[in-house]
């Protein structure tokens, strides 16, 4: 695989399928690559977790869950351990969350509290601290080694939260568009700044911090996508995606910070290089705009076919030119050194080839 030094417009716009796995029974509900390992982890409906050689493209353990079921799910620091969030019984066993070992398929310890189903969960990257935020109105932080909730914040409507990249700052997007950072170390302080994110009433779903700490990611319910300055919460730039209102989006930086890649509603992958300014309309002009035209004030690099459908999961991988694609469907994309580097032009997702038509590796 390239490494991520060569990552530039070319490289990017090259991406293609590599890899095909289409036999999940029900839809990818969480993916996440482990920081310094070439593994991947999947959770989905048919109440799976797999994990994957990104490296080989192999598929190297599938256990099921079917008393607790699986939807948020994220490495811990080892690699063959994770954390997975609960769908079944919440009310009367209060298990929202296990801390799994997938080389026994065991699970280490539960975690109760939350009430109501879990959406965002993160791992510090330098503890054995994670986040969990639910429906329930909460924020709850944990310990690995310890059974009982460490932490908790009590917010409105649907909090999403994400470390940094150092793990010394949280961030949790909440209603009416407001951002909160706090420190992990003293949070029981309260927020140490707050950004409103005007424009956009619909909640945030997914935030994200790039790798350098000074950008944030966030994609909100109506398939709208904001760079945010992480010091100062000034938008750097937004993006405007086709509706999908069954099915939430995700988006993600490059490791590099330069690019975002993102689904859409109408199958369709999109990647900008979020350092070169268009002359196109900014954001601002977005959100005067009573039409409401094409929120786009950056320049896209390639436009895609997912061959999936809508991707409602998506994530580059920390160490290699490579990202991950998912519905029902999980496609790993690669460099294709032989595609023609062309401008990018919008694909006709109507009558798209199924993605078994594309060689699995």
């Amino acid at each position: 695989m390239i490494s991520l030094t060569e990552l530039d417009d070319d490289t990017v716009r090259s991406m293609s399928i590599g890899a095909v796995f289409s036999d999940f029974g029900g839809k990818i509900n969480s993916v996440d690559f482990h920081r310094k390992d070439d593994l991947l982890v999947t959770a989905s409906e048919d109440n799976s977790v797999r994990l994957y050689d990104i490296a080989s493209a192999k598929l190297l353990k599938t256990t099921y869950h079917k008393k607790h079921g699986t939807d948020r799910i994220c490495f811990t620091h080892h690699p063959s351990s994770v954390i997975c969030s609960s769908v079944y019984h919440l009310d009367s066993t209060g298990e929202s969350l296990r801390y799994l070992s997938l080389y026994d398929n065991r699970c280490l310890r539960y975690f109760k509290g939350h009430k109501d189903k879990v959406v965002s969960l993160c791992m510090s990257p330098i503890n054995d601290s994670f986040m969990s935020s639910s429906l329930d109105h909460s924020i709850r932080i944990w310990d690995l080694r310890v059974n009982a909730c460490q932490g908790i914040l009590h917010l409105r409507g649907r909090p999403t939260v994400a470390y940094d990249q150092q793990g010394l700052v949280f961030a949790v997007a909440m209603e009416g568009g407001a951002i909160k950072l706090f420190d992990s170390r003293s949070y029981d302080k309260g927020p140490f700044d707050t950004f409103l994110v005007g424009g956009d009433t619909a909640e945030v779903c997914d935030i994200k911090f790039s790798n350098d700490g000074k950008s944030m990611l966030l994609t909100t319910t109506s398939n709208n996508i904001y760079v945010l300055d992480a010091y100062g919460g000034d938008k750097r730039c937004g993006f405007s995606l086709e509706p999908s209102p069954s099915t939430t989006i995700e988006a993600t930086f490059t490791p590099d910070g330069q690019y975002v890649v993102s689904g859409s509603g109408d199958g369709t992958l999109h990647a900008w290089n979020i350092n070169m300014q268009n002359e196109l309309s900014s954001i601002d002009d977005y959100e005067n705009d009573s039409t409401h035209s094409e929120l786009i004030s950056w320049v896209e690099v390639s436009c895609w076919n997912s061959h999936i459908g809508i991707a409602s999961c998506l994530k580059w991988a920390p160490r290699r030119a490579m990202f991950v694609a998912a519905s029902t469907v999980l496609t790993f994309w690669i460099p294709d050194s032989s595609k023609p580097t062309v401008d990018p032009r919008p694909m006709d997702t109507e009558g798209a080839a199924p993605s078994e038509h594309v060689p699995q590796q």
